[in-house]
């Protein structure tokens, strides 16, 4: 994220010698990104952040996919992912693509008995269903329903979830997440006319510092592969940082819609991009207010994206029989459009109160075996007139 933020103590000048109190030094580590080149932090430890004490199993995450080429509509009832206690076993990835997974969680219970770290993906968390704080060794967040959790590879990180309630969408990009360049100017500083600024993104507030040794598990995801290790010193060991990369929060509910006199495109929606897709965010706004003005969206030709819509809560004026959790998947070289019926009930509406999370790739998505287990075999049937 193109933006300043420190936190906790730094010394005066980088890469000098910092000690504490008691004259033992800090240990400073650069978390960089591309190369030299990309955004980075510099973070200043208690103890070397390089201990590896043990190497114990790896094992496979890959993702086994049910259908390679698809070229069909379709949906998916995403509740019907089942909970599961452990945070990385109740990931279930339901469409990928060499660029991205997208993922459905349903975690019972918080990630405390090891630490863990992606460092293929920066990873988007939107939180559907629980509160809780997510721990890092950048700091803490707090998050509740409707947020999204920013969090770039490589960070280390555990979540403590209030309830055993628990419902997460998740997109893991191969390509560092950012806000988008058409929001920002050449500084980075967010425009007049973006739909949210600064004062919406919320990095870590409270830093938790461990001068400690042991014996840490640590799981780090690597080519589909999770690697357990076993650190000498406490992972979150960060006494002060500074920099450009960290993790944020941004709520889905401080996304100001842009509205017109006409509809709109889907750009207007967007809320994150990478090289490879783009994240929206559907929200409660006011219709187009031409007095001629049909406020469902036209039919469209995806030419050269795939479409995913994450339905969240409300009134989606565009489909028909659609519930919360539901997945869509519209591929490219297809058109769609509005149900049957639903863009004449849209006239004359002044207002949506639906909300939801899009994800448009530029290469084709696979389909999961997950996947096939929650789908709605005749929604690309959907269009057709009764």
């Amino acid at each position: 994220m193109p933006r300043y933020h420190t936190l906790g103590k730094i010394p005066k000048k980088r890469h000098t010698i910092f000690k504490n109190e008691n004259g033992d030094f800090y240990y400073e580590e650069l978390f960089g990104t591309i190369g030299f080149d990309g955004m980075s932090s510099l973070l200043y430890h208690t103890n070397r952040p390089t201990q590896v004490k043990q190497v114990l199993k790896s094992y496979s995450v890959a993702p086994k996919i049910a259908i390679e080429k698809n070229m069909k509509s379709l949906s998916l009832r995403g509740f019907e992912i089942q909970p599961t206690e452990d945070f990385l076993e109740s990931r279930k990835t339901v469409l990928v693509n060499s660029d991205c997974h997208i993922v459905l969680a349903s975690p019972t219970k918080s990630l405390t008995s090891y630490f863990y770290k992606n460092t293929d993906s920066d990873e988007v968390i939107f939180i559907h269903e629980g509160s809780g704080k997510l721990r890092t060794h950048f700091g803490n967040i707090n998050f509740e329903y409707g947020d999204y959790l920013v969090i770039p590879r490589g960070m280390i990180y555990q979540i403590d979830f209030n309830t055993s309630e628990n419902r997460l969408f998740i997109v893991e990009s191969k390509s560092p997440v950012y806000t988008p360049k058409r929001y920002r100017n050449w500084f980075g500083q967010h425009l007049e006319h973006s739909p949210y600024c600064e004062r919406d993104l919320h990095p870590p507030y409270e830093l938790e510092t461990y001068d400690e040794k042991g014996d840490f598990l640590m799981k780090v995801k690597k080519q589909d592969m999770i690697h357990e290790y076993i650190y000498a010193a406490h992972p979150f060991s960060v006494v002060g940082w500074d920099g450009y990369n960290f993790p944020y929060k941004f709520s889905i509910h401080d996304f100001e819609p842009i509205t017109g006199r006409l509809h709109m495109p889907p750009p207007i929606h967007q809320t994150f991009e990478t090289s490879a897709f783009v994240i929206c965010s559907f929200v409660p706004r006011m219709y187009d207010y031409h007095p001629l003005s049909v406020p469902a969206p036209y039919n469209h030709s995806n030419i050269d994206s795939d479409e995913v819509l994450y339905y969240v809560d409300g009134d989606f004026m565009s489909r028909n029989n659609i519930k919360r959790g539901q997945i869509t998947l519209h591929p490219a070289g297809i058109p769609h459009g509005p149900h049957p019926g639903s863009m004449e009930r849209s006239i004359g509406k002044k207002e949506t109160q639906e909300l939801a999370v899009m994800v448009d790739t530029f290469a084709p998505l696979m389909v999961t075996e997950e996947a096939i287990t929650m789908l709605d075999e005749d929604y690309f049937k959907s269009w057709v007139d009764k």
